[in-house]
């Protein structure tokens, strides 16, 4: 087996990414850092490199641990990467989302004109106290 491989067959093979491409335009977008720098591809990745992908709104970790080429089951992944996302990432995962939407009963239609200045004048109380 090879001493290395490129970024974006090592993305696809341990299911980081559905597809090469997309693991491809990931690497070329600045989503993906190998040991803290950003690559290309073709960036040939060896055992012990640690890996951060730019998923919104969290940044994932892993670490290489084998190389691979081929695409592998779910189950024997962990045999080629480790994820050592830090805890303070995946919290972001469920952080509320803070948004102005208001909860209308189902069935209950759009809003009528009346209701739709109340929420407009609502909305700007909030965004004049901010």
């Amino acid at each position: 087996m090879a001493d290395e491989i490129r970024l974006d067959k090592y993305l696809w093979a341990v299911r980081i990414f559905k597809t090469r491409s997309d693991a491809a335009d990931a690497v070329r977008n600045n989503k993906v850092l190998v040991n803290g720098a950003a690559a290309k591809p073709s960036r040939e990745v060896r055992i012990g490199d640690r890996i951060a992908v730019k998923r919104m709104p969290a940044v994932y970790s892993y670490q290489v641990v084998g190389l691979v080429s081929s695409r592998q089951p779910a189950k024997n992944v962990p045999a080629y990467c480790l994820d050592v996302t830090p805890q303070s990432e995946l919290d972001k995962l469920h952080a509320p989302r803070e948004t102005l939407f208001v909860v209308r009963d189902r069935g209950a239609g759009r809003p009528t004109k009346k209701e739709r200045r109340e929420m407009d004048g609502l909305l700007d109380e909030l965004l004049d106290n901010e």
